[in-house]
């Protein structure tokens, strides 16, 4: 059998750093996912990702676990590697003092300390550089970390379940349970992973969440986030009651935020935010910015079909999990469902990007990505 081509070669060690930086989904935020392979003579002398946060990088976990000298390998990174010292020093220092020959780079760094500048240092101490190598699937792993830095807002993930014919409860407002065991415990594994939970107070009123991951391995504790523009939020909701124990945010208005009732929740434990108010609604996108200034990477949004709906209609979900339970409610009220602008004819229907799905026990998974990642700047 002939040796695959440089490109191939290339491709195939640069899937295998990306894999390796899914290890760090849950535990690196706010910091990128980061693999990285070194490879000398066609083979893979040491590889790793960054674990977690303020822990060591992808390039210095792999340098440390090479078996023999990194002098003349190829490195192969899915981020630009960062020139600034951060929790750690930089990156491409370790890389010149290792003297490797050539560095290959998936995805340059969009961060305004590092785009461009650590290929540039790399360059300059003699290194040579490839940059785009997987570069289509390094962006869609590290949308979440260019979505947050490019567009200063969160990645949003909006979760619901729904039946056969597209509703999300049944018409008297009951909606436990749509999606079966299975279901169930993969929106744990999400809410284990993700920075932050939002509902609205609609959903608070009719469910009394906890929002927590349970009975699944915990990543990181998400912030629990209510969006409440009439601040109707019970005080004795599980939410309010849990406050202390896992952190709670309740976005309200301004006029809300001042009241008595305000100061009752922020003595419960509860952190009251005022926001930005149009036309009497929270506005989304400031919201969201705020979000990403509080460095929330990842967002779940949760919420009923009235909370999904305006995230869906102002174009802010990136990610859609639909999970669809083999049944069927009935009814003609859309209050039950997401369904927003109405297309007058096919060509005119809203389309993924991108569709996966799978069973997931008796229902059927869809993960729908309805954006493209943002193009970093060249």
């Amino acid at each position: 059998m002939s040796n695959p081509a440089p490109a191939e070669q290339d491709l195939r060690f640069m899937e295998r750093a990306i894999w390796l930086a899914r290890k760090g989904a849950g535990r690196v935020e706010p910091n990128p996912l980061v693999g990285c392979v070194v490879v000398k003579n066609g083979r893979v002398i040491g590889e790793g990702c960054h674990r977690r946060f303020g822990g060591p990088h992808a390039e210095v976990a792999a340098l440390r676990t090479c078996q023999s000298s990194p002098e003349g390998a190829t490195v192969y990174v899915s981020l630009e590697p960062c020139c600034h010292h951060g929790k750690t020093p930089p990156c491409v220092d370790a890389l010149i003092a290792a003297r490797v020959a050539r560095v290959v780079v998936a995805l340059r760094d969009p961060y305004p300390l590092v785009c461009g500048e650590g290929l540039r240092r790399l360059r300059a101490a003699g290194i040579a550089v490839d940059v785009g190598v997987g570069g289509v699937a390094a962006a869609e792993l590290l949308a979440p970390f260019t979505t947050r830095h490019l567009l200063r807002r969160p990645y949003v993930i909006a979760k619901w379940a729904q039946s056969l014919d597209g509703r999300l409860a049944a018409t008297g407002g009951d909606s436990r349970w749509i999606s079966g065991e299975a279901a169930r415990r993969r929106v744990h594994q999400l809410r284990a992973r993700v920075d932050a939970i939002l509902v609205g107070s609609g959903t608070v009123l009719a469910d009394d969440p906890l929002l927590t991951a349970r009975n699944v391995p915990v990543r990181r504790v998400a912030l629990r986030v209510v969006l409440d523009g009439r601040l109707r939020i019970p005080e004795r909701a599980r939410l309010v009651r849990t406050a202390r124990d896992f952190p709670t945010q309740v976005i309200t208005s301004p006029r809300r935020a001042a009241s008595d009732k305000a100061r009752r929740l922020v003595r419960r434990g509860v952190e009251v935010v005022a926001a930005n108010v149009r036309q009497e609604r929270i506005d989304l996108a400031a919201m969201l910015s705020d979000l990403a200034d509080s460095d929330v990477t990842n967002l779940l949004v949760e919420g009923g079909p009235t909370l999904l709906r305006a995230f869906l209609d102002a174009g802010l979900v990136d990610e859609a999990l639909v999970f669809v339970a083999p049944l069927f409610l009935g009814g003609r009220e859309d209050r039950y469902s997401v369904t927003g602008r109405t297309a007058q004819r096919m060509r005119d229907a809203a389309r993924p990007r991108r569709i996966q799905s799978q069973r997931c026990g008796d229902d059927v998974l869809y993960r729908l990505r309805l954006t493209d990642p943002p193009a970093v700047p060249e």
